[in-house]
């Protein structure tokens, strides 16, 4: 028999302990996810689900090209060219990791990444995991 007051199974003495509140599902660090190969059938973020997402990838602005395609761009600086090269490998070999490659700028002292998703001319989630990830170098 249950003691419902207790919540103790008079039979056996247990006490029934509940798990506290789940906590509340927090979005994963899009640094820590892996990018997903778009195959065209999802559409892409409206701007509201851009903006949310823009809040997790400092530094990054969203545009628009000719198009009309919503893109991520974001300026780099160094001090000479090597140190601008070594960052583009860098992100050259995130892109071949992820399967998810960004068009890359860059020259003397700069360079500048935009990231959209071309299959579906837009963003999605991937684009901004990239974004994450080439944060971190």
């Amino acid at each position: 028999m249950w003691d419902k007051d207790n919540l103790r199974n008079t039979n056996f003495g247990v006490l029934l302990q509940f798990p506290s509140p789940a906590p509340k599902i927090i979005m994963t660090d899009l640094h820590q996810k892996n990018c997903i190969p778009c195959r065209g059938e999802v559409p892409p973020f409206d701007i509201s689900e851009i903006h949310k997402y823009l809040k997790k990838v400092d530094g990054w602005d969203v545009k628009k090209n000719k198009d009309e395609i919503y893109f991520l761009e974001k300026n780099f600086k160094f001090k000479n060219f090597s140190e601008s090269q070594k960052f583009v490998n860098m992100v050259g070999n995130i892109a071949e990791t992820e399967g998810h490659h960004p068009d890359i700028i860059f020259g003397w002292g700069y360079a500048t990444i935009q990231i959209f998703t071309h299959k579906i001319k837009g963003l999605v989630e991937s684009d901004f995991i990239l974004a994450a990830k080439i944060n971190k170098i």
